[in-house]
C-alpha cells in the first residue's frame, strides 16, 4: 500500500474559499457530515492521526464498519485511489488550514489565526492549497 500522507506540509485554504473567518461545520438532517467528522476527529486529537487515519475513520464511521473488521476494510479502502485532505471541505469551504508534521500527523488552524499565518510563512514546510471548488 502506497503512503498517501503528507509530511512537513501545510494545506492552505482554497483560493475560492468563501469565508475569511473559519467556520465549524454543522451536522445536517440530524446526521454528521464528512466535514463534521473530520473536524471533530482532528480538533479533538491534534497531531494524533495521519491523513490516512482521518480519511479511513470517517469512511468507517459513515459506513458502520465494526472495529473488528477495520484492519481488513482499511486495506481494501486504500487499495483504490482515495482523495487527500486537499479535497476536504475544511479547506475548500470552511476556512481551515491543515498542518502535517514530520510524522504525517495533522492539526487544523483557522484561516484568521496567527498560527495559520506562521505556517504560511514557514519556509521549512511544503505549501499547497486546498482544491478549488470552481473550475475557473
Amino acid at each position: 500500500m502506497k503512503d498517501m500522507n503528507y509530511y512537513e506540509t501545510f494545506i492552505a485554504a482554497a483560493e475560492d474559499c468563501p469565508v475569511k473567518v473559519a467556520e465549524i461545520p454543522k451536522a445536517k438532517n440530524g446526521g454528521k457530515t464528512v466535514p463534521v467528522l473530520q473536524y471533530e476527529m482532528i480538533t479533538n486529537h491534534p497531531y494524533q492521526y495521519t491523513q490516512e487515519d482521518v480519511m479511513f475513520e470517517v469512511f468507517a464511521q459513515r459506513n458502520d464498519i465494526p472495529y473488528e473488521q477495520r484492519s481488513i476494510e482499511r486495506t481494501k479502502f486504500f487499495s483504490k485511489g482515495q482523495p487527500c485532505l486537499r479535497t476536504s471541505s475544511l479547506g475548500k469551504r470552511y476556512g481551515w488550514g491543515i498542518h502535517h508534521n514530520s510524522q504525517g500527523k495533522v492539526a487544523i488552524y483557522a484561516v484568521e489565526s496567527e498560527a495559520y499565518k506562521e505556517f504560511l510563512n514557514d519556509s521549512s514546510l511544503k505549501h499547497v492549497k486546498a482544491m478549488r471548488s470552481s473550475r475557473q
